[in-house]
């Protein structure tokens, strides 16, 4: 008997696969298709796929052509397989000539012509056309435009900004520059926020009068009233309001939690968080200082994700220490925020003045997660124990620093209705709950 190998991700599957697949089940007697999981394929960059793992493999199910089905899991699994199944042909489409001949040391390799004119990427810009209206003037709004771009069926309606000095116009070809939020909103689906902070509640509160979703730089205010006003009117009107912080759809972070959640390295007793930089200090001058963000919410939403993501929100005790620019200023050089827990303590370092180590070390009573600066970038980090021959590290590819995730996230709720953000409510309400106290001036200065 010849059996037969093929692998993809079948996402939307279109006569394109079938024809495939069926030429593959014509080389041999019995043929074995592998599903990629949707980890793998996210590993690999392939953000794009819109079915589950479950609907996926139904799909192929249903063609009848598939006399067994596997799961995709991880780098170099096909040699594997090929040994586990006693494979005599692998075969794959066309498109992919000379990438797999390695695995001619352990069965034939067949590449088969693919039926020109059909793509899951196409079929899925055709049902989905979201327009995106950016609203601010921070320079990472050129990350986003260029990340957007990943993302089938995403287009940049243009920009409204009191200030363009920071945006690489010549770069980004936009239909639309103007500091007339009005004018934007009508030409646009949804709307991304990277304003100033205390601005955002403004800016949201229009975008939701005139029924669009929101996706917004975290924090997204600096009031906890504000925020239940939004959440209630977007609740009351159907519309998606995310908080925006890249690190959390990081495929990295999303594993680090699973598995100190999962118990490896027994109970957390102590997470250290720091989140620094001068960059942005060094670039803004003295005019135009009032569009930099201060440290607690320029920084505060990304490092204290980990916190509250591990060990929840809960918290029976909260220290603030700042150092402030001017002892009259809102504009924190540095901040320290100690969290006391029932049964375990997080140190949490921001600045925007001050530079330290940026990892992130996470203390079990078995052993501990160390995530080496920037942590909030990361694609790697390790597991170690005592016993050093026991540590672990874990790489995980990382593209556009989370962004281009962050907005598949935030396109995948306006399509599905269905509101599970990565961010839950709980931990968007505390962290401007600690950036409030921080404003109603309940800190110890240093």
């Amino acid at each position: 008997m010849t059996k037969v190998i093929t692998y993809g991700t079948y996402d939307l599957l279109h006569k394109g696969h079938i024809r495939l697949l069926e030429r593959a089940k014509q080389l041999g007697d019995f043929l074995i298709v592998g599903v990629t999981a949707d980890c793998f394929d996210r590993s690999r960059g392939k953000i794009n796929v819109q079915q589950s793992l479950m609907e996926r493999i139904e799909a192929i199910r249903a063609t009848g052509l598939a006399d067994q089905i596997i799961v995709e899991e991880y780098e170099g699994q096909k040699i594997d397989d090929i040994k586990k199944y006693d494979v005599d042909i692998f075969t794959v489409g066309s498109d992919w000539v000379g990438k797999f001949d390695y695995l001619n040391e352990f069965c034939k390799v067949v590449y088969l012509d693919r039926t020109q004119g059909i793509s899951s990427s196409d079929i899925r810009s055709e049902f989905r056309n979201i327009r995106i209206g950016v609203i601010g003037e921070s320079p990472i709004i050129n990350k986003f435009i260029k990340e957007c771009g990943y993302v089938n069926g995403v287009s940049i309606a243009g920009i409204c900004s009191e200030d363009t000095s920071k945006l690489d116009l010549n770069a980004l070809p936009l239909p639309l520059i103007t500091n007339r939020i009005d004018k934007l909103l009508p030409c646009s689906d949804a709307i991304y926020v990277i304003s100033r902070p205390e601005k955002h509640f403004g800016i949201i509160k229009e975008a939701f009068d005139f029924g669009k979703h929101v996706l917004c730089e975290s924090p997204v205010t600096l009031k906890i009233s504000d925020y239940y006003t939004l959440k209630a009117i977007a609740d009351e009107k159907g519309l998606v309001l995310m908080d925006g912080v890249k690190t959390a759809y990081s495929t990295a972070f999303e594993r680090l939690v699973l598995l100190v959640k999962g118990g490896i390295i027994g109970d957390v007793i102590s997470i250290d968080s720091t989140c620094t930089s001068m960059e942005k200090f060094a670039l803004y001058g003295e005019q135009e200082f009032k569009y930099l963000w201060n440290s607690i919410t320029e920084w505060g939403p990304t490092a204290l994700l980990p916190v509250f993501d591990i060990l929840g929100t809960n918290y029976t005790d909260c220290h603030i220490i700042t150092k402030l620019l001017a002892p009259s200023s809102d504009f924190d050089l540095f901040t320290k925020i100690l969290l006391i827990y029932p049964h375990a303590v997080a140190s949490v370092k921001i600045g925007q003045g001050v530079k330290s180590e940026g990892d992130l070390i996470i203390s079990g009573t078995n052993g501990y997660v160390y995530v080496p600066a920037p942590w909030w970038k990361t694609d790697y980090f390790e597991v170690r124990y005592e016993n050093s021959t026991q540590n672990r590290r874990f790489f995980y590819q990382l593209d556009g620093e989370g962004i281009r995730y962050e907005i598949l996230s935030f396109v995948e709720q306006i399509e599905s209705k269905i509101k599970n953000a990565r961010i839950s409510n709980n931990i968007s309400s505390q962290t401007i709950k600690l950036i409030e106290d921080f404003y109603s001036k309940k800190f110890i200065e240093i």
